[in-house]
């Protein structure tokens, strides 16, 4: 890939959620800078939404973008994005990058939804989402990757997703597409053709009691339970309105698994 162009713009946000003792969520640390802005949102019940405004285009090549959300015991935070986020080439060309760190307490409960990251063409960029998980905790969180816009060829994308919990690896892999990638990542046996990708993954102590059955509960869209207990969706569309549609029957499909005869 691409060398870092050291005259990037560099943006920082981190969110802090804590229970307020009262039965909701407070946000002690509501902090960014750069081109990145945070703000709270109309939340319900215990939980506290936030939601991640781009004040500006990006990322461009060179740029480097760092969100952390940190989720302590009996904290409830759901986060969001305004807009979808487009991967743009920068004015002197290099790559961009953009880390999300994500921990999350025994007890406490994150959904962390965006909107689609679209990669356009001539943008090259790197993702790492990675996640540390206490036994106890509840992870909702939702990828989406879209190759181009309308009627156009995409950038170069380079996605790794890590989740831990414990300490211990639930799953670690990574999607590299575009133009520079790999051969194969349009083939059959990764995007089949596709301009969208999305996954979802599910912590829930729930599933050691009632585990999730492996499946294709539809074309393009596959289940697989994970040790963590969590689960991993799946997902391949054409564009990014049926790739949502997909990951949201997700939940539908989550059946307890069959016992296994003695």
């Amino acid at each position: 890939m691409g060398g870092v162009n050291t005259a990037g713009v560099r943006a920082e946000a981190e969110i802090r959620a804590r229970a307020d003792g009262r039965g909701g969520t407070a946000l002690p640390v509501l902090e960014s800078r750069g081109p990145l802005a945070l703000r709270r949102t109309r939340g319900s019940g215990a939980t506290a939404h936030v939601s991640v405004v781009g004040a500006m285009s990006g990322p461009h090549g060179g740029d480097h973008f760092t969100v952390r959300a940190d989720v302590g015991t009996g904290a409830r935070l759901r986060v969001g994005s305004a807009a979808a986020t487009l991967a743009l080439p920068g004015q002197h060309g290099g790559r961009a990058r953009q880390d999300v760190r994500i921990t999350v307490a025994a007890g406490g409960e994150l959904h962390w939804l965006p909107e689609p990251l679209i990669s356009v063409r001539g943008s090259e960029l790197a993702v790492h989402t990675h996640v540390d998980s206490e036994s106890g905790a509840r992870l909702v969180l939702r990828e989406e990757l879209v190759l181009g816009r309308t009627g156009e060829a995409p950038g170069r994308l380079t996605s790794r997703l890590t989740v831990r919990v414990d300490g211990r690896p639930v799953l670690d892999q990574e999607l590299d597409c575009g133009p520079g990638a790999p051969g194969g990542w349009d083939g059959p046996a990764v995007l089949g053709g596709h301009r969208a990708a999305g996954q979802l993954v599910v912590v829930d102590a729930e599933f050691t009691e009632k585990p999730i059955a492996p499946g294709v509960p539809a074309d393009g869209l596959a289940v697989l339970p994970l040790s963590g207990p969590a689960v991993l969706v799946s997902a391949v569309a054409p564009d990014a309105l049926r790739l949502r549609r997909l990951l949201d029957r997700a939940p539908a499909s989550f059946t307890p698994a069959s016992p296994v005869s003695a």
